[in-house]
């Protein structure tokens, strides 16, 4: 929803609605044309560009809820994009908890690398630890991922998505099997157990966690080998 109002003359414009008035507030406490755009983007909130002697606004719709005092802080930022605003920050988380959470995106499942397919390994652990119960989708990660963050995580669980990837730095041909296996092993234990709290904070690798990992017959090669690589 776009709307555009100019700076009030003399002959100040009758808002239409809640939004119109929201705008023409906003263009009395910045003493500059808005040009303003109302979405539901959750990933940039605020932005700001200044355009022909106009401040071109997007704004996420729950500052439409906004008090003063954050009104005139959005005020300050639109004149100004390199002012502190703390208010606007505390808004923004205060109210981001009631957003709703946007669609999963369907994620493309790629078993099938250079040189190993995860599709019947993953078949294998799932049967015979788990009793073939898990049913989270497999796949290679992204090979756009930075250097560093490649070597550092050799496999995930996303729980929101219910997919588990593995690194595919691992796909090439000296990688061995077990490893491999050990490695969807420990993300389906992630996907069987869930995450936990204790204390108040997350619990990733519980004791329990720990416990069940050592039971994957080839736990000590796999590591010994994580060593070597």
């Amino acid at each position: 929803m776009q709307l555009q109002l100019p700076f009030p003359d003399d002959r100040e414009p009758v808002p239409k609605s809640f939004e119109e008035a929201f705008l023409l507030r906003l263009g009395k406490l910045t003493g500059t044309r808005i040009e303003l755009t109302i979405t539901d983007n959750a990933s940039s909130m605020i932005s700001v560009r200044k355009e022909r002697g106009s401040a071109v606004l997007r704004l996420h719709r729950m500052f439409l809820q906004a008090g003063p005092e954050v009104l005139h802080e959005l005020a300050a930022f639109i004149r100004n994009v390199r002012v502190k605003t703390p208010l606007i920050r505390r808004f923004i988380r205060d109210h981001a908890a009631s957003l709703p959470e946007r669609p999963v995106k369907k994620t493309r499942l790629v078993t099938r690398g250079r040189y190993h397919d995860l599709a019947g390994m993953a078949e294998a652990v799932n049967r015979e630890y788990f009793g073939g119960r898990i049913s989270s989708g497999i796949t290679w990660g992204s090979r756009k991922t930075g250097h560093s963050v490649r070597r550092r995580i050799l496999g995930s669980y996303n729980s929101r998505t219910d997919v588990i990837r593995v690194n595919p730095v691992l796909d090439r041909k000296e990688t061995p099997r077990y490893y491999l296996e050990f490695i969807l092993y420990h993300e389906m234990l992630h996907a069987d157990m869930g995450v936990r709290r204790k204390n108040g904070r997350r619990e990733v690798h519980s004791r329990e966690f720990r416990r069940r990992e050592k039971i994957f017959r080839h736990f000590d090669r796999a590591l010994l080998w994580e060593k070597k690589g």
